[in-house]
C-alpha cells in the first residue's frame, strides 16, 4: 500500500511535540519538501532503457482543496476527507494537459475574452421620495361649507373627474342663477329667429360661443359635469355641487373635514402624480466626485423590486459630509412608496473595455494570472494586468486579445498543478544530482 503524509500535526500530537516546536519544525520540513521529493508521493517507475523525462511520465491524483497532497493512486486527502482527482499532465514545456474526462469532472468552464462595457460600482442607500415637480395643491374655487367630503385617509387613489368633496356655496349658487337667466335669454332668442339657419346669423353664432363658455367655467372651476347637466337639463338651482379631482394622484395631505368653511383659493388637498418618483442617494465625501450626471444606476428594494434609472441631480450642498444625488424612477405598478429604503447601485465611469469574467482572473502577491485555454486539453498561465472590477466582470489592460479563451472556473487546481509540474521538475533535476 502506499504511505501517507509523514508530517501531520496528529502526527506531532501523537509524539507529544509542544505548539512551539511542532511550527518551526513544520515550516522546516515544507522547505525541504521542496527541495526532495516527498515519500509520500509516489511516481511509476521508469522502464529500462525509458525516456529519462520525469515529467512526461508522470501520473498522479491531487486533492481538489489542498493540491499539495499528491500521490500515484486513487485515495482521499488526509487533511479534508475529499476523493482524490487526477492531477494534470504537463508536456516539457511549461503548458500543461488536462484529460477531456478529468476537464469534465472538474467542472472546468471556458469563457472567451470579449469587448463590452464596464463601470466603477458605487454602492450606497436612499430613500424614495415623491417628483416634486409631480406635487401639486388642490385649492377651493368658491367660500363656502363642506357638505360631504369623499376622501378620508392619506394614500387613496384618486382618478381624474372623481369627486373630492361636495360643497354649500353662495357664491356657486349666484353662478348658476346667472347661467339659468343665459339659458333662458338663449332659448327666446332662438324662438324669435324661427327658421333662419342658424350657421347663417351671427348673433346666433356668437350665443352658441357663449353658451359653450359658460359651460366651460363651470368645468375649469372643477364643478362636476354631472351637476352642469343636471342644471341645464332641470334648469333648477342646485345647493350643494361636486368638486372634481382636475388630474389623477395620491393624496397626500387633506386640510379639510365636513363642515369646513373654505375660503376662496384655500387649501384643500394636497396631490402627487406617482407615475414617477425621485431615490435621494446619499453619497459620502470619496464617493460624490465620481459621479456625474446622466450616469446609470439601479435600485432595489428590501422587497425584491428592482428599477433602472439615471442620476438627474446632484446637489451643490454638502450636510454632514454627506451629498445627495437625485435618481429619477419610473414607477407604472406604484412598486415604489415614499419613505422606503432602497439599495442603490451607480455605475460612474463608464467605458469599453476588453471584459472576462471575474471568476476566471487570479490575484496572487506576484500580479494576476489566467489560465489560458489552448484547445484539446491544454493550458498555459499568462500573467495579465487588470483594471477597473464591477459585480461580474474585470477590464483586461494587457496579457490578452478579443477572442481568447481561459478557464472561467477550476483554474486555482490548474495553477496549482503547474506549480506541482515545476516543483517536480526541480525534485528531478535536484535527483539527477
Amino acid at each position: 500500500g502506499s504511505s501517507p503524509p509523514l508530517f501531520t500535526t496528529r502526527r506531532f500530537k501523537e509524539r507529544g511535540m509542544s505548539k512551539k516546536i511542532a511550527i518551526p519544525l513544520a515550516l522546516l520540513i515544507a522547505i525541504l519538501v521542496y527541495s526532495f521529493p516527498p515519500a509520500s508521493i509516489r511516481w511509476q517507475p521508469r522502464k529500462p532503457g525509458a525516456s529519462k523525462d520525469f515529467s512526461a511520465k508522470t501520473s498522479a491524483y491531487v486533492c481538489p482543496m489542498h493540491p499539495e497532497i499528491m500521490q500515484d493512486h486513487p485515495g482521499k486527502c488526509p487533511i479534508c476527507g475529499m476523493d482524490l482527482v487526477p492531477a494534470v499532465k504537463h508536456d516539457r514545456d511549461s503548458t500543461l494537459h488536462v484529460e477531456a474526462a478529468s476537464l469534465q469532472d472538474l467542472g472546468v468552464r471556458i469563457a472567451k475574452a470579449h469587448d463590452g462595457e464596464i463601470s466603477r460600482e458605487i454602492l450606497t442607500y436612499g430613500t424614495v421620495a415623491y417628483d416634486d415637480a409631480r406635487q401639486y395643491s388642490f385649492n377651493s374655487r368658491f367660500e363656502g361649507w363642506v357638505r360631504t367630503i369623499h376622501v378620508h385617509s392619506v394614500g387613496e387613489k384618486i382618478e381624474q373627474g372623481e369627486i373630492l368633496y361636495e360643497i354649500y356655496s353662495p357664491d356657486l349658487i349666484e353662478r348658476e342663477k346667472r347661467f339659468l337667466q343665459f339659458l333662458q335669454r338663449r332659448d327666446q332668442i332662438l324662438q324669435s329667429v324661427g327658421d333662419v339657419s342658424q350657421q347663417e346669423n351671427e348673433y346666433v353664432m356668437n350665443l352658441l360661443v357663449e353658451y359653450s363658455q359658460q359651460k366651460e367655467k363651470f368645468y375649469n372651476e372643477d364643478v362636476d359635469r354631472e351637476a352642469v347637466k343636471w342644471l341645464e337639463d332641470s334648469r333648477q338651482i342646485r345647493e350643494v355641487v361636486g368638486i372634481v379631482a382636475e388630474r389623477s394622484g395620491i393624496v397626500t395631505q387633506i386640510n379639510a373635514s365636513e363642515g369646513s368653511f373654505l375660503s376662496a383659493s384655500s387649501p384643500v388637498f394636497k396631490m402627487a402624480d406617482m407615475s414617477r418618483i425621485w431615490i435621494n442617494a446619499v453619497l459620502y465625501q470619496d464617493q460624490a466626485g465620481r459621479v456625474k450626471i446622466g450616469d446609470r444606476a439601479e435600485v432595489k428594494l428590501a422587497s425584491g423590486d428592482k428599477a433602472r434609472g439615471s442620476v438627474s441631480f446632484i446637489s451643490p450642498i454638502s450636510e454632514n459630509n454627506r451629498v445627495t444625488a437625485r435618481i429619477s424612477l419610473d414607477n407604472k405598478g406604484f412598486r415604489f412608496r415614499p419613505g422606503e429604503f432602497a439599495d442603490v447601485d451607480i455605475h460612474s465611469d463608464s467605458r469599453k473595455a476588453l471584459l472576462l469574467p471575474r471568476s476566471a482572473v487570479m490575484h496572487t502577491g506576484r500580479g494576476s494570472r489566467v489560465m489560458l485555454f489552448l484547445g484539446k486539453g491544454r493550458f498555459l498561465p499568462v500573467e495579465v494586468e487588470t483594471g477597473m472590477e464591477d459585480e461580474n466582470d474585470v477590464q483586461i489592460l494587457d496579457g490578452l486579445q478579443e477572442g481568447a479563451q481561459v478557464a472561467a472556473n477550476g483554474q486555482f487546481l490548474l495553477d496549482a498543478a503547474s506549480s506541482l509540474q515545476d516543483a517536480a521538475i526541480r525534485m528531478q533535476s535536484n535527483h539527477a544530482r
